[in-house]
């Protein structure tokens, strides 16, 4: 209403009241109907009290129609319905204050740019209710990409669908604008130029994108799984985000990773190593006979062989053997794999190990070696010579080898030089 329409007051007022009251009140009059936007405050009043009864409504909604359905949802054997509801429960709770703003803009009486935008603004937030509801929808659906999960990996799976509410959302906003008459071809083509422009400045960016599209399509490791990379990090694998990878070190602190440096560097997955070696030197003292020294050997190898925990040929190595002459020692090697890769596990059967050896010495009458030097006192009298044992017969076979090999290797000499 405009401003300078005269007012007519109340017959009351008006035999009633003196002139600078009857003044006064046609100047509050005056300024109720003038209001604010287009409407008289008596409309936004009206338009307040519908919306805060629409949030009442909304919350009792909530606690009882919705929870109502999530229930029953709940109650039955099939993940589909519990899937549909937790997808549309929250989207469905703003649907009361959608209808409130309906109604209030009916109840009102507007006319002309103020009612089509109106009308455009109910029309967006509608529209942004079902694309939200959509996006939610993709992320409840998960069970529907189970076999997608086995084929490729979780972390793909999970960019996916990460990628398809994001097209979503951005499909929603894009219908929001086609209703406000808002061209997006312009739009599109200033972003083109725009990202060609981000594109050459953040080539790293971009660089570790691919490289996680690669690390995850390649299997390389899963969130979970114990990896090192040779000068970068070692720990577990807690997310593989866009950029970069976070993996939490063994002493708890995460270390955030570009995904160029795991794409690029030779990476260990240990936790998909098939059996755990165990490789050690054992030393016995120099005092141990021949015949200690395999039943040593026996006896370990033969403890081993017959413990299923494990691995024996040709699975993998297993090798029991005196193997060096060491300083102060006689050195076995002992080289076999464990079908155990957990490394609580791993630890305990290397003890039990451990154990066993300790006990087949001292059980063969001997002991394990320790870096030892023996000091020999000059002697008065003169040491007695000894004289050594006659030639075995393999000496003289060897000699007749080799000098029957060299006669042979003269003659052909002497051909190639007639």
């Amino acid at each position: 209403m405009d401003s300078e329409t005269p007012i007519e007051l109340p017959t009351w007022a008006s035999d009633n009241l003196p002139d600078w009251a009857q003044g006064n009140l046609e100047y509050l009059v005056n300024v109720w109907n003038a209001g604010a936007f287009g409407l008289t405050y008596g409309e936004i009043a009206t338009i307040v009290a519908i919306l805060f009864v629409s949030l009442f409504i909304r919350g009792i909604f909530a606690r009882t129609i919705v929870r109502g359905i999530t229930r029953a949802a709940s109650g039955t054997e099939t993940r589909f319905d519990d899937a549909v509801v937790k997808a549309i429960a929250t989207p469905l709770k703003i649907v009361p204050v959608i209808v409130g703003v309906y109604i209030a803009l009916r109840i009102v009486d507007i006319e002309g740019m103020a009612a089509d935008t109106a009308d455009k603004a109910v029309q967006s937030v509608i529209t942004l209710a079902v694309f939200w509801t959509l996006s939610r929808a993709v992320n409840a659906f998960e069970f529907l990409f189970t076999g997608l999960r086995d084929t490729l990996s979780p972390a793909v799976v999970d960019w996916l669908v990460k990628l398809l509410q994001i097209i979503l959302i951005i499909l929603g906003f894009g219908a929001v604008a086609d209703i406000w008459g808002i061209a997006l071809a312009p739009i599109i083509a200033g972003l083109g130029i725009f990202g060609i422009a981000i594109g050459l400045g953040a080539q790293d960016l971009f660089k570790n994108l691919i490289s996680g599209i690669l690390i995850m399509t390649e299997k390389r490791f899963i969130p979970g799984e114990w990896i090192q990379v040779d000068g970068v990090v070692e720990g577990t694998v807690e997310k593989v985000n866009f950029r970069s990878t976070v993996i939490r070190r063994f002493d708890k602190s995460p270390v955030f990773v570009p995904n160029g440096l795991l794409s690029d560097n030779p990476l260990t997955n240990f936790s998909r190593m098939s059996h755990r070696r165990i490789k050690w030197v054992v030393g016995v003292e120099y005092r141990t006979t021949v015949e200690q020294l395999h039943y040593i050997r026996d006896e370990i190898e033969a403890w081993l062989w017959n413990d299923e925990r494990f691995a024996k040929p040709p699975e993998a190595a297993l090798y029991v053997r005196i193997n060096s002459f060491n300083a102060s020692s006689i050195d076995f090697l002992i080289y076999t794999f464990t079908h155990v890769t957990n490394w609580g596990a791993w630890l305990k059967v290397k003890e039990e190990l451990a154990v066993a050896i300790y006990e087949i010495i001292e059980k063969a009458g001997t002991g394990f070696a320790f870096p030892s030097r023996t000091l020999y006192m000059q002697q008065q009298d003169a040491p007695e010579i000894m004289a050594p044992p006659a030639r075995s017969v393999g000496v003289a076979i060897a000699k007749a080898e080799r000098a029957a090999l060299e006669a042979s290797k003269a003659q052909i000499d002497e051909d190639d030089d007639g």
